[in-house]
Order: structure tokens, then sequence, then C-alpha cells
């Protein structure tokens, strides 16, 4: 049965501000720009691929973390 979410609507909707810095956060450090007008229509694919790439593996290695923390215990 088809759910009425989107697929792409956060579970937690206060964790948008978060994610919005950890984008802003990985673009200064490989190096890419971040429009000050918000228009993100002449950014390059490669680098919002490697934007989100970094966002991904941050968060990966934050869950594996989280996990390993509670498996310790």
């Amino acid at each position: 049965m088809a759910s009425n979410r989107s697929s792409n609507s956060l579970l937690v909707p206060h964790a948008m501000a978060a994610l919005d810095q950890m984008k802003f956060e990985v673009a200064r450090e490989i190096g890419v720009s971040i429009p000050q007008d918000g228009y993100y229509g002449d950014m390059a694919t490669r680098d919002a691929g490697a934007i989100g790439g970094n966002i991904t593996r941050k968060l990966v290695q934050m869950a594996e973390m989280q996990l390993a923390g509670r498996a310790s215990r």
C-alpha cells in the first residue's frame, strides 16, 4: 500500500537547519562556494554531487559511530 508521505520529506522537521549547516561546512571544506543569493542554478553538477556525496559520507560515519557506541555498552 502506498504511503502518503513524500520520499524526500524529513522525518524530523527541525533537522533542516542542521542539514543546511552541514551543507555549508562540507562546501567550505572541499572549496566550493555556495551562492549568497540562494540560486543554485549556476552551480556545476560536479560540485553539487561532491557536496551531496560528502554529506552522505559524514552522515554514514556519524551513524556508524552511534551504532558502535551502542554495541559496546
